[in-house]
């Protein structure tokens, strides 16, 4: 159950108050009936009022109370799944998360970086399909295709690092993985690779160009500098050193833009430079302007259900009950004599 409007819930102590002035209001008609002469001889006098009476009306003014801030506070149960209808593309972002991503040579870093440009890619997007693949010496699913970008964006900022054990950066096997992402021939398909470009295998190539016969357009972008920068070790956000080679020389990381750029033309796509966040995303924009879209169905979870109106109900209902509900005593009751009320 999830509550929409909590903050109503401090109604509930208005509950105390009105108990309390409904025992104030008993003790001084008690303290005036007693002024006014002996109370057995004053129940006699009014033979018909009851004493359970103003008590029901009570719990039932308590009840309706309690109905109608439940339905302030509009509680929603259950959740249901809808089929709707939409019409974009299919987009699988493919994240470089190998060590080299740690350069600090665009701030904060690459990686950090790159989480900035795709989710501000997300945010212009309308009714595309995502997915996310994480790739450094092999790839990783991270999020099937899907329209929900709020859980796309929670995927996207867990990304490190550490996600995918194997080192160094195969461009190739984030392609490969990325095309069977695709599962709608009529889609149109756009891989958008975010990578520094260093790749260490040699078939990247290859893996585009099957990649087009697919029917897949990759965006490249390269996130860093030609002039490079060393990757930094870090514990508990403090620098120990710097990465270094099998020699013990610290690594310097570059930028390779030609590697991205002839994966981006084997697809007759494009490359663009990711430290300008702005440049992506007027790039992409343009980009996704020219490629047609296809409508398909998605699947979405539908928010919870409000639940409102049957507490207001209940409310109503008791407090249209307490209307009716007189003082004096009910005939058939008072034969039945439940609170020994005649003597």
């Amino acid at each position: 159950m999830e509550l929409d409007e909590k903050k109503y819930l401090y109604l509930l102590f208005i509950l105390p108050f009105v108990v309390l002035v409904f025992l104030v209001n008993l003790y001084w008609k008690r303290k005036k009936q007693r002024q006014f002469g002996d109370l057995e001889l004053v129940k006699r006098l009014s033979p018909e009022s009851s004493v359970f009476k103003p008590v029901l009306k009570l719990v039932l003014l308590l009840l309706a109370l309690v109905g109608i801030i439940f339905g302030l506070v509009n509680p929603k149960i259950g959740t249901k799944m809808e089929t709707v209808k939409r019409e974009g593309i299919d987009i699988v972002f493919a994240m470089d998360v190998s060590k080299s991503m740690l350069a600090e040579d665009v701030a904060p870093n690459r990686l950090e970086k790159s989480k900035q440009i795709v989710s501000q890619i997300i945010n212009q997007l309308g009714s595309d399909r995502i997915g996310i693949v994480a790739y450094a010496g092999s790839a990783f699913p991270v999020l099937p295709v899907t329209t929900d970008y709020s859980v796309a964006k929670m995927f996207l900022q867990s990304m490190n690092t550490d996600m995918v054990s194997s080192v160094g950066t195969s461009l190739d096997d984030a392609i490969k993985l990325s095309s069977t992402y695709y599962d709608d021939k009529k889609t149109s398909k756009l891989l958008i690779l975010i990578s520094d470009g260093e790749d260490h295998s040699d078939g990247a190539a290859a893996a585009a160009e099957e990649a087009n016969k697919l029917g897949i357009k990759i965006i490249t972008i390269g996130v860093g500098t030609e002039k490079g920068s060393t990757i930094p070790l870090k514990r508990n956000g403090v620098v120990e050193g710097f990465k270094k080679d099998n020699n013990n020389q610290v690594v310097i990381t570059k930028l390779n833009q030609a590697a991205l750029i002839a994966i981006a033309k084997a697809t007759k796509g494009g490359y663009v430079n990711g430290n300008s966040t702005k440049d992506v995303i007027d790039y992409i924009k343009n980009t996704l302007d020219k490629i047609q879209k296809t409508e398909f169905e998605a699947t979405e979870m539908a928010d919870f259900q409000s639940q409102f109106q049957w507490f207001l109900a209940f409310a109503f209902l008791l407090l249209f009950v307490d209307i009716f509900l007189l003082d004096r005593k009910t005939s058939w009751v008072n034969k039945m004599n439940l609170f020994n009320e005649n003597k």
